[in-house]
C-alpha cells in the first residue's frame, strides 16, 4: 500500500511487511531429496549467520569473511548491530518467515534471538535508533564522535540525539517483528517491549496527524547552522506509510488476541489526514520532504535538502492518497490529487535535461515554480560544504537532483479509482473489516505487495525461476554463507578531519578526501558477507519449498 524507502527495498532486494491472510500455521510437507536438499542448504546458511555472524542476536549488513571490518551504513564497531533495513529486525523477519515455510523451531528461536537484541537496544520509551552498541551507551557515544562524526555525506549520523528515529523504516519494522512475535505463541515476554513500541508511535504522532523524523525532542539538535529538522512532520523515507502499516497491523492482531487499543484506529484516520492537510494550497499544491508541524508550510532539512517542495515526495503522496481511498472510500483522498498532478506536469524537466529516469528536478522553490540543485565544494566534514543553486551541472552523486515521476501511470490509476464504485475500491481494506477478523501475513521477506489485499499468503506473485533454488544451493560455500563481492567499502577512521581542503576534487564523489568515513563504491570489491543476500536466497529457497 505505502510506497517505502527506495534504499531500504534496494538493499533488501525483497519487501517487508506485505498482506494480511488467513490464519495458518507451519506445515511440513512430505519429504523428498529435493527439499531434504534445500532444507540442508537453508539450515547451513542460518546457523553461519545467527552463530558466526550475529552479535547477542543482531546483525548488520555486511562482513568481510574475518570479520575484521562490518558495515551498516556506516562502518560498525565489533559490537555494534543495526536497526535499519536490512539489519537485525529484517533477518528476524525472515527466520520467522523460515519456521512458517519448514516448521523448523530452529528458526523460530533464531527469530526470537533478534528480537531479544531489539529489546535490549529499544529506547525507554519504546522506539529505536539507527543503531545499537551491545557495549553500552558511552560505546556508542564514541562511535558517534569518531566514524559517524567524520561521515561527510551522511549527516544524520552528526548528531548524537540520545532519542529514536523513524527514518527508513527502523522502528517500524522493529516494531512488526515484537508484534509477530508476540502473536506468534502468545508469549508474554515481548508484550511490554510491543506495548512500548505502539506508544511511542501513538505518542510522538503530533495531534494534527503527522509524525517527526525523531522522537522524544531534544535541545541543541541542530548541525552546520540549520536548524534541527527531527520534530518536523516527516513523509521523506515514507515515515507516515511506515507508520501506518504498522498500526494497521496492530489494530487486527491484538484485537484478535483480545488486546486491542481504540487508541490505534484513531491514529490511523488522523496519519491519513495529514496528506490532506499538508497539500498546499494553489499554485502548488504540492508536498515536501518536511513541513512544519504549526504553519504545514514545507521544511528544510539536512543541507542536502533545502526548503523547497519536492517532485518525488509529491508523487508518492500521491499514491499513498489512492491507498487511503482504497482503505476508507473518503473521496477526501482523491479531490485534490488532480491539482497535484497538474503541478507536476508544470514543473517537469525540459530538454535537454529531461533525459530516461528524469522527468523531474528533486526540488521547487516555494513562490515560483524555479528547480534548485544541490551541490558542495571542499574535501571532508571540516572544511566540506552543500549548497544549492539554479545549475543543473556538477551536481552530488550521493542524491539525487533529478527523479522519476510517472505522472501518467498516476493519472491513469486516479481515473481508474475516480470511475470505480466505492464498494469495489474498498474491497479487502482492512480498515473495513472487523478488527482481530484479520491476521497478519505468513510472510513478510518474501514480496512486498498491497496491505489490503487478503487473498495471499504475500509469497512473490511469481516465483523465482525453475533452476533458481539449485543455483542458490550450489553457491552456498563450505562455510555457510554465500560469497558476495562488496562493491562498497569505506575509508577506516583516521582521526578527526583536517580543515585544510586536501588535494582531489570530490564536487562529483561519494566520498571525499582520506578522512572522509562516507560508503563509496569500490573499483577492487572483495568477497563477503552479505545479510541482504543472506535474506534474498533463503526467500528464494522458501519459495521452492513452497513450489
Amino acid at each position: 500500500m505505502f510506497a517505502t524507502s527506495l534504499n531500504r527495498r534496494a538493499l533488501l532486494a525483497a519487501g517487508a511487511a506485505a498482506t494480511f491472510v488467513a490464519a495458518s500455521g507451519p506445515v511440513l510437507a512430505q519429504a523428498s531429496p529435493e527439499r531434504a536438499a534445500i532444507l540442508d542448504t537453508m539450515k547451513r546458511a542460518a546457523r553461519f549467520m545467527s552463530e558466526e555472524a550475529a552479535v547477542e542476536g543482531g546483525y548488520v549488513w555486511q562482513y568481510l569473511p574475518d570479520f575484521s571490518r562490518r558495515w551498516g551504513e556506516l562502518e560498525a564497531n565489533p559490537t555494534m548491530i543495526w536497526v535499519q533495513p536490512p539489519g537485525t529486525a529484517t533477518v528476524g523477519h525472515l527466520f520467522l518467515d523460515a519456521y512458517h515455510a519448514t516448521g523448523d523451531a530452529f528458526y523460530y528461536e533464531a527469530a526470537k534471538k533478534a528480537a531479544d537484541a531489539l529489546v535490549k537496544g529499544q529506547h525507554p520509551l519504546g522506539g529505536w535508533n539507527y543503531v545499537i552498541d551491545t557495549a553500552g551507551e558511552e560505546s556508542l557515544k564514541q562511535w558517534y564522535g569518531t566514524v559517524a562524526a567524520n561521515a561527510w555525506r551522511l549527516e544524520e549520523f552528526h548528531h548524537y540525539y540520545g532519542n529514536a528515529t523513524f527514518d527508513d523504516a527502523g522502528t517500524a519494522e522493529a516494531s512488526q517483528l515484537l508484534l509477530r512475535i508476540y502473536l506468534e505463541k502468545k508469549d508474554r515476554k515481548y508484550l511490554a517491549p510491543l506495548n512500548k513500541a505502539i506508544s511511542f508511535v501513538l505518542e510522538s504522532q503530533y495531534e494534527n496527524g503527522g509524525w517527526p523524523q525523531r522522537y522524544p525532542f531534544v535541545e541543541n539538535g541542530g548541525l552546520h547552522g540549520h536548524a534541527d529538522y527531527t520534530p518536523y512532520i516527516t513523509f521523506n523515507d515514507d515515515v507516515a506509510g511506515e507508520n501506518l502499516e504498522f498500526l494497521i497491523y496492530a489494530y487486527h492482531g491484538l484485537a484478535r488476541s483480545g488486546r486491542g487499543d481504540a487508541r490505534i484506529l484513531d491514529a490511523i484516520n488522523r496519519g491519513m489526514d495529514i496528506f490532506v492537510k499538508t497539500q498546499q494550497p494553489q499554485p502548488q499544491p504540492a508536498w515536501g520532504l518536511q513541513h512544519f508541524p504549526d504553519t504545514l508550510k514545507p521544511a528544510g532539512a539536512r543541507t542536502i535538502e533545502p526548503q523547497a517542495f519536492v517532485t518525488h515526495t509529491t508523487g508518492t503522496n500521491i499514491k499513498s492518497m489512492m491507498g487511503f481511498y482504497r482503505l476508507t472510500g473518503d473521496r477526501k483522498y482523491l479531490a485534490r490529487l488532480p491539482e497535484a498532478m497538474d503541478w507536476l506536469d508544470q514543473v517537469a524537466a525540459k530538454p535537454p535535461l529531461n533525459t530516461p529516469g528524469r522527468t523531474h528536478p528533486t526540488f521547487i522553490l516555494e513562490g515560483a515554480n524555479t528547480p534548485i540543485y544541490i551541490h558542495r565544494r571542499g574535501s571532508n566534514i571540516a572544511n566540506g560544504q552543500y549548497y544549492a543553486d539554479d545549475n543543473p551541472t556538477n551536481l552530488i552523486v550521493h542524491y539525487g537532483s533529478f527523479r522519476n515521476v510517472d505522472t501518467a501511470a498516476l493519472r491513469a490509476e486516479y481515473a481508474r479509482l475516480s470511475a470505480m464504485p466505492i464498494d469495489e475500491a474498498t474491497r479487502g481494506s482492512p480498515l473495513k473489516a472487523r478488527p482481530g477478523s484479520l491476521n497478519l501475513p505468513k510472510y513478510f521477506t518474501l514480496q512486498d505487495v498491497d496491505v489490503w489485499d487478503m487473498s495471499s499468503d504475500a509469497r512473490r506473485p511469481t516465483a523465482p525461476h525453475a533452476g533458481r533454488a539449485a543455483e542458490v544451493m550450489a553457491g552456498l560455500n563450505a562455510r555457510g554463507y554465500w560469497p558476495t563481492p562488496l562493491t562498497t567499502t569505506s575509508n577506516p577512521y583516521k582521526g578527526p578531519s583536517p580543515t585544510a581542503v586536501t588535494g582531489g576534487e570530490y564536487q562529483m564523489t561519494r566520498v571525499g578526501d582520506l578522512w572522509d568515513t562516507s560508503p563509496y563504491n569500490t573499483d577492487f570489491p572483495v568477497e563477503g558477507v552479505s545479510t541482504s543476500v543472506f535474506i534474498r536466497n533463503m526467500g528464494d529457497l522458501i519459495e521452492a519449498l513452497g513450489s
